[in-house]
């Protein structure tokens, strides 16, 4: 590599990294966020979903603003937004405005992700920019074990406040390597930016998403509840029809024509339900009921993370050699079956005995899982929509996490006690369940191009890279 390709490298890690990390250290924080500022359930639900509707709802447009106004520039928007946000979440003085600032780091933290890839995909070519690309993945992964780890131990001997400023070295770090960096920004001066598809995207996931959290304060007959609900479900609607009719949509319908593609997505759908309404709930119990500290409830989910990174590559070129339905079918079973092992779990909670078994076999289905499942959607569909097939199956992960999350408290009741963890273990096999099934009916084999076959999590891209 050269000097240049280097520094791009490191920037576009550096820069997914702290996104990556944002998502995966705050769950353990959430009982200290609760303790301090109140709301119960509902303030640690609106934490973590305000995030996830900016980030996933933008996360398309913000590929478009890469076009439009050059990888560089929207890079270092995403960069400083996202330090400025990270401060204002942690001086927050209450619940209201830490849940405002996590809103506006969603947003900033949209525009960091598909930049920094398509700085590499547009600074690399053919071999070398599938090994950049697999780089990129594996030290992202790490913000996965980091997270909760560093997390935890701010919450138990700092602050909760702390854990957002994780973010700031890295974002000073690299924003000095971009000012480095002589890259040539390209842009699309011929390119537009879908501001109204954009509107309607983050009301249509965000207004359902205020009614299912906050039903459980209003109740489903309330205004605050039905009013939000309905212009929601509106909302969605109409930006389907409008990426139906507009000259440059967001997410092009028409790769939802592809067989593999549309269930694939569907298949993802219900998985990263499972591991957001899973890891949320264990998290919180493991901590608020069983008395674990921040750091041990943070670290209860590594060896998850840890079997991905070793299995994923081997699980990606199996799926290449025998087709990918076979493991997208019996990889999210296996992960259901690890849930199911964690009804054992009572107040005491004892880990070797009762989280850990669980979390292994969890762990070793989610690794037969992800790769083929990323293998599934890129490989069925054209090289020239790689991007936009990537971002859209992003997109669906986060907002099935946000769903998830939303619906806690609906799953669980007002406090997340054993029989409430109980019933949103069987709520999370039963979605794993449900995307083994899915690709049981509707995958099929297609030859695979060259998806990538390492990651713990599908990769965010957009059409230009």
């Amino acid at each position: 590599m050269t000097r240049d390709q280097r520094l791009i490298l490191t920037i576009a890690v550096l820069a997914s990294f702290v996104a990556f990390l944002d998502g995966s250290v705050i769950t353990v924080a959430l009982p200290a966020i609760g303790e301090d500022l109140g709301g119960g359930l509902t303030t640690q639900q609106w934490v973590v979903d305000a995030y996830l509707i900016t980030l996933g709802s933008l996360i398309l447009v913000a590929g478009s603003l890469s076009d439009v106004y050059g990888r560089v520039l929207v890079l270092r928007w995403g960069l400083v937004g996202f330090g400025l946000t990270s401060v204002l979440c942690a001086v927050a003085p209450t619940a209201e405005i830490l849940i405002v600032a996590r809103g506006l780091q969603g947003v900033a933290g949209a525009l960091l992700v598909p930049s920094s890839l398509a700085l590499i995909l547009s600074a690399f070519r053919g071999a070398a920019q599938a090994k950049a690309i697999g780089t990129w993945t594996a030290w992202t992964s790490g913000a996965f074990i980091a997270g909760p780890i560093l997390g935890g131990l701010f919450v138990d001997f700092l602050s909760w406040r702390l854990v957002f400023g994780i973010n700031v070295v890295p974002i000073a770090v690299t924003l000095v390597l971009l000012a480095m960096v002589d890259h040539r920004d390209t842009r699309d001066r011929s390119g537009s930016v879908d501001l109204g598809g954009a509107v309607l995207g983050v009301v249509g996931i965000g207004a359902p998403v205020f009614a299912l959290i906050e039903q459980a304060n209003f109740g489903w007959s309330s205004p605050v509840v039905v009013v939000p609900l309905v212009v929601g479900i509106a909302s969605f609607v109409a930006f389907v029809w409008r990426q139906r009719v507009a000259r440059e949509p967001m997410m092009p319908l028409s790769l939802f024509r592809v067989r593999n593609f549309t269930v694939g997505n569907i298949a993802t759908f219900f998985v990263y339900a499972a591991l957001s309404l899973g890891g949320f709930i264990v998290a919180v119990f493991l901590q608020q009921s069983a008395g674990y500290s921040a750091t041990l409830a943070g670290a209860a989910f590594v060896p998850v993370t840890f079997m991905n990174i070793a299995l994923s590559t081997l699980f990606g070129s199996l799926a290449g050699r025998y087709g990918p339905r076979l493991f997208m079918s019996v990889g999210p079973m296996v992960a259901g079956i690890g849930y199911l092992l964690m009804l054992a779990i009572d107040e005491d909670a004892p880990y070797l005995t009762t989280v850990l078994p669980g979390v292994l076999v969890f762990g070793l289905g989610l690794s037969i899982t992800v790769a083929p499942l990323t293998a599934a959607i890129l490989g069925s569909i054209s090289e020239r929509q790689a991007g936009i097939g990537s971002a859209v199956n992003n997109a669906v992960s986060r907002v099935a996490g946000l769903i998830a999350v939303a619906v806690v408290g609906v799953i669980v009741g007002a406090q997340l006690d054993v029989e409430g963890l109980h019933r949103g273990l069987v709520w999370t096999a039963a979605l794993l369940f449900a995307g083994g099934t899915v690709s049981a009916i509707g995958i099929r084999r297609t030859p695979s191009r060259s998806a990538p076959t390492t990651g713990s999590i599908p990769l965010p891209e957009h059409p230009q890279r």
